[in-house]
């Protein structure tokens, strides 16, 4: 019996290939896994280098039969890889992978982790990362994915995209693990934004960023109610900046949105809140704080077990809790910090990303493509400006800063 095949349109999200400490080799290996992946090949530990050179998926599939590389919503996803055609060329070569979900846009300079965004912005028009946005720009992708210098990508999209109606600056979000579990899957992952991309958020900023956080996890982490919280330095509604206590007395009466009121540091790990919002200079601060606590308790694990042989006893028998602890607080499996505002998506890998990291990364952003998140975002800015009369800052239109490179970040 034959049956109506319904075509779904593919999702094309565009890579930086040559952005990241490991690029362009882990994110053409993180490619070519992503493009196997529904042929059932191995992906989960994608090396650059470590695949012969076929230009197919191995197995007996003929052409026809191959499955095809899928977002997580069923969509086939293809992949645009940005840079210097000639050596991401010479690197699928040396791989295995199915051609007809890869392809490559030149590029011809690049941006370093280094340099200043702004001005290397001006200097190099062709980098990969500003071609990367304005190619989104253009409708060629949906999405974007880069381990590159984070000031320039957020720039980049700055430049070529447009702010949602009621967004004044973009904020990178980023999640954390916490005691809690959440939603419909069982998250244990708190959001937290912003974590650099607007150092010195006023307000209005704020509530934003509560609005589109809430969407996020809303959509992302499938929990449908999440508890939205204000980053400061007491409980109570008067304690911290006159930024912060002003946001505080809108968010309280933003109907819709589940405002606890303010969180402190301590209750972040403890999963308090779903959403914690802050500006960008205290998230990134918090964000590296959590990284390097996890990377210690590694470490201190590591020396304990040199040590004293009892020590290495007792930590044998926990090793598998050990395990499964590294994990959850390994920013190598988060896939990305998404920037939010504009009208697409960004997801903004780690610096050190390798082919798993980069892979999860673009991963997440086929998922947001897949459940719609820019366009919930946008319903639900639109729900604030009806119950916010207030006239916008007279900065509103004032273009974004400069967010500092945080090359690891």
């Amino acid at each position: 019996m034959s049956g109506h095949v319904i075509e779904r349109k593919p999702i094309t999200i565009v890579v930086d290939a040559m952005g990241g400490d490991h690029a362009p080799e882990e994110v053409v290996a993180a490619a070519c896994a992503l493009s196997l992946e529904a042929a059932g090949e191995p992906a989960s530990e994608p090396r650059a280098g470590s695949r012969p050179a076929t230009g197919k998926p191995s197995g007996d599939k003929s052409a026809t039969e191959k499955p095809e590389a899928r977002s997580d919503g069923g969509e086939p996803l293809h992949l645009l890889l940005v840079g210097d055609a000639p050596r991401l060329s010479g690197l699928l070569m040396k791989q295995r992978y199915d051609a007809e979900r890869i392809s490559i846009h030149h590029a011809s300079q690049v941006i370093t982790m280094d340099e200043s965004p702004r001005e290397a912005l001006i200097q190099k028009p062709d980098s990969s990362i500003a071609v990367a946005a304005r190619l989104c720009a253009e409708g060629r992708a949906s999405a974007l994915v880069s381990a590159g210098n984070t000031g320039a990508a957020v720039l980049s999209c700055v430049q070529h995209w447009k702010r949602l109606p009621g967004i004044r600056r973009c904020a990178l979000a980023a999640v954390y693990p916490t005691e809690v579990r959440r939603g419909e899957k069982d998250d244990p992952f708190s959001l937290i934004l912003d974590v650099g991309a607007t150092l010195d958020a006023t307000a209005d900023d704020l509530v934003s960023f509560a609005v589109m956080g809430a969407a996020y996890a809303s959509r992302i982490s499938k929990n449908p109610r999440p508890k939205v919280a204000l980053l400061s330095n007491g409980a109570e509604a008067g304690k911290g900046p006159k930024e912060v206590v002003a946001a505080h007395a809108r968010l309280k009466e933003l109907r819709g949105l589940h405002f606890i009121g303010n969180v402190e540091g301590v209750d972040i790990p403890r999963g308090v809140a779903d959403v914690v919002i802050c500006s960008g200079f205290v998230g990134n601060v918090v964000l590296k704080m959590l990284e390097g606590v996890s990377e210690t308790v590694v470490r201190l694990a590591h020396y304990a077990y040199k040590e004293k042989l009892m020590w290495r006893a007792g930590l044998a028998m926990l090793s598998g809790g050990i395990g499964k602890l590294k994990d959850l607080t390994d920013w190598k499996q988060y896939g990305g910090a998404p920037l939010l505002g504009f009208d697409h998506l960004m997801i903004k890998a780690h610096g050190r990303s390798s082919a798993h990291a980069v892979q999860n990364a673009i991963k997440v952003a086929a998922k947001t493509v897949h459940t719609g998140l820019v366009p919930e975002i946008s319903r639900a800015l639109g729900d604030l400006a009806k119950v916010d009369s207030r006239a916008p800052s007279k900065d509103a239109d004032k273009a974004p800063e400069a967010p500092k490179s945080h090359g690891d970040s």
